[in-house]
């Protein structure tokens, strides 16, 4: 099978996955009670899921706008964006598929640090996230608004590799990773919310793991 039916078979698979609850216990929890949410399982390796587009793109090419309801919208290019204060975390993944992946270590810059200089005007609620490969989905503002949320270059000490969204993506860790966008090229803040990609296929506009969040 090629690269490009497996990618489909699997955009279709998730899909169906939404209509039939996939996933679903029924069971809700809190990071304090269990490190793993409900209806996860844990793994060792980092599972490789996208749209089956991989835009092979060099860091000299990457740039990041934003847009919207914000009062200084600008382009950072790759360069501009190492030249922003960097920080390091370590934090989990818990992806929809239902697999977890303990202690990742990412390093880039604080979303909280990139909040202050856009300057997301008061009535800014939601943005909108995309990816170079087409790929889209909506975060409320006040998820990206927290301290282990950032532009992610690094993984374990590495530059991001390209199946895994390099040079640079988004890691929101307190959610489903669908939301954590690869090859991430731009952000638009709105008062109101949208559907991207997934959630538009039946996919939750939050997605907390540990309320189970999966689908609408």
């Amino acid at each position: 099978m090629s690269d490009d039916a497996r990618n489909e078979k699997l955009i279709r698979a998730k899909k169906q996955w939404a209509q039939d609850g996939r996933g679903l216990t029924g069971a809700t929890s809190t990071p304090e009670k269990s490190r793993l949410p409900p209806g996860q399982r844990l793994v060792k390796d980092f599972p490789v899921l996208d749209l089956g587009n991989q835009p092979n793109m060099l860091s000299k090419d990457w740039a990041l706008s934003t847009a919207g309801q914000v009062d200084r919208p600008f382009k950072w290019t790759f360069d501009d964006m190492m030249a922003q204060p960097q920080v390091e975390i370590k934090s989990d993944i818990h992806c929809v598929t239902t697999w977890s992946r303990y202690d990742n270590r990412w390093k880039g810059v604080s979303l909280k640090h990139l909040l202050s200089e856009v300057q997301p005007r008061e009535k800014t609620a939601f943005v909108m996230v995309r990816g170079y490969d087409g790929y889209s989905t909506n975060v409320p503002l006040s998820w990206l608004d927290d301290d282990d949320v950032l532009l992610a270059h690094t993984w374990n000490g590495a530059p991001l590799t390209r199946e895994h969204g390099g040079p640079v993506r988004l890691v929101i860790p307190k959610l489903y990773f669908w939301k954590s966008a690869k090859w991430i090229r731009h952000l638009t803040f709105m008062e109101g919310d949208a559907r991207g990609y997934w959630e538009a296929q039946g996919y939750h506009d939050v997605g907390e793991p540990w309320k189970e969040q999966r689908y609408r």
